[in-house]
């Protein structure tokens, strides 16, 4: 995970420079800029993106950035991603180790595949341009976890990895569509899509679907973490969190030995429901636990901050996103550069609460329209809130064989009736029941925002500061507006970016 720009003609040399110097924070460490008659390219990277390299091999690196094909030289590509089948993909299309293996698996399916590369992606979160003398290929995965973002100015166009590094060049910028990819022409082409109804109904017995989900999800984590570097979990005590914490965990002692302690990090504003659940998880782990508590002074102190690397200002989305930015800065500060998160198992086991009041033949339709949400909302915070620290983040929920495995899974094995109501991704702490302590397993879900607390303290503060009579006047100018709070935050971005065709990239959620 890394930053790039890219001008595809005309370009100058401080129109790339400008664009990049806005995306420094994605990747200090290592970094290159490529220039000809057309094109300007520029990319960078974490040392956890390249495997914490030494100080002879980063000076080495830079003098392959972008990433050229090893045949002709005539291939360029600005990454960022993660490959999940990597390994599997390396073998068949027959790609060597080394630095810079997805990038070189990358041009090596564009050489082969053309455009149509796009469809051996199916386990990947990317956001690419390949550049081919005049002609570029841009992409971005079928959910858009990668973000992307387009401008035009002077008949040429501009890619970015955020929104800021278009904006400072132009007004005229635009989200890049996730499962799309441009060809030079400009022309936008789907390459995949949701489906728009569930598969055909599943015979399979519940303890096969809890097998086929465990073996997954351990897949998932053994082949998107390695521990070469300070690598620590983000622990809500949530279930989503407490899996990924606890597979890592196992696979740490594996590595460093049993009594090796993984670090764990929660946050609270004072003693919220996530640092009380995040101790006991971190205690059944014998885990390496840290905790930052912070009030309401803090997270003020940095909202506009947060809102200028968010670049959103959905209520929902700034008070998980002010909590994400805290904790990630708490981890980077005692020297951790990757973390582990659990983000992804709402999606894809129905944890949102809107879902339990719907009837059972709308579910899956709207639990694909929550999938269709990430792309400018909740994706945002995963990327943004840990890349402004330059810490790299591992989702090992997020995988395209498990949204492939979880689309077959009955929706009533996904919000089951009991007696005290449905609970919410039943399935999945089936799944895990017999492997984390009971109150874990079956703590009713709660959003980022409001196990850590910040979803109980910045909404009635914006009640109280933002008058009415203030309100009102913005609600005139922006309709789209829906409470104080948004219209405060809302300020923030405009004050960021403007209020033109910026604003208009950014996602709302169903609910404030």
């Amino acid at each position: 995970m890394s930053g790039f720009v890219v001008i595809h003609r005309p370009n100058s040399r401080s129109d790339i420079q400008h664009m990049f110097s806005t995306i420094k924070h994605r990747g200090p460490h290592v970094a290159g800029i490529f220039e000809s008659k057309y094109i300007a390219m520029a990319q960078n990277y974490l040392n956890a993106d390249l495997g914490w390299p030494n100080s002879q091999e980063i000076l080495d690196f830079q003098k392959l950035i972008p990433v050229m094909n090893n045949s002709e030289h005539r291939l360029r590509i600005c990454y960022d991603g993660q490959i999940g089948n990597r390994q599997e993909l390396q073998q068949k299309h027959y790609v060597n180790d080394g630095p810079f293996l997805e990038e070189r698996l990358l041009l090596t399916l564009y050489e082969k595949y053309g455009p149509n590369m796009c469809a051996e992606l199916s386990d990947a979160i990317f956001a690419f341009v390949i550049v081919d003398g005049h002609d570029l290929l841009a992409a971005r995965d079928m959910l858009g976890i990668k973000t992307l973002f387009y401008g035009k100015k002077n008949g040429g166009i501009l890619f970015g990895s955020e929104l800021k590094s278009i904006s400072v060049l132009t007004e005229d910028v635009f989200e890049f569509p996730n499962s799309c990819f441009m060809t030079t022409e400009g022309h936008f082409t789907c390459f995949a899509k949701l489906p728009e109804k569930q598969p055909e109904k599943s015979d399979r017995s519940v303890d096969e679907h809890i097998a086929s989900i465990r073996n997954i999800i351990k897949r998932s984590v053994d082949s998107r973490i390695d521990f070469k570097g300070p690598t620590a979990s983000l622990l809500s005590g949530g279930i989503d969190s407490s899996v990924v914490a606890f597979l890592a965990s196992a696979s740490y002692k594996k590595r460093f030995g049993q009594h090796a302690r993984l670090p764990t990090f929660t946050l609270g504003v004072n003693e919220s429901g996530d640092i009380l659940n995040a101790r006991i998880m971190a205690e059944y782990l014998d885990s390496d636990h840290h905790e930052l508590i912070v009030d309401l002074d803090q997270i003020l102190s940095v909202l506009s901050e947060v809102i200028y690397y968010l670049e959103s200002y959905d209520p929902s989305l700034v008070r998980s996103a002010v909590s994400n930015f805290l904790i990630s800065s708490h981890a980077r500060s005692k020297g951790f550069d990757l973390l582990l998160s659990g983000e992804g198992g709402d999606e894809l086991f129905c944890g949102y609460h809107y879902l339990k009041d719907l009837p059972a033949g709308e579910i899956f339709k709207r639990q694909m329209e929550c999938l269709g949400f990430l792309h400018n909302n909740a994706a945002l915070r995963l990327d943004r809130m840990n890349h402004c620290h330059s810490v790299r983040v591992v989702t090992p929920l997020i995988s395209g064989e498990l949204l492939q495995y979880a689309m077959t899974i009955p929706s009533g094995y996904k919000l089951m009736p009991d007696k005290n109501g449905i609970i919410e991704k039943w399935i999945f702490r089936k799944a895990f029941e017999n492997d984390l302590p009971r109150e874990i397993v079956w703590r009713l879900k709660k959003e980022f925002s409001q196990g850590s607390g910040a979803a109980d303290v910045l909404p009635s503060y914006f009640e109280s500061v933002v008058t009415d009579g203030e309100f009102s006047l913005m609600v005139a100018s922006y309709p789209f507006l829906r409470s104080k709070e948004e219209s405060f935050y809302f300020k923030l971005f405009k004050k960021h970016f403007g209020d033109g065709k910026a604003a208009a990239t950014v996602g709302q959620w169903l609910t404030l």
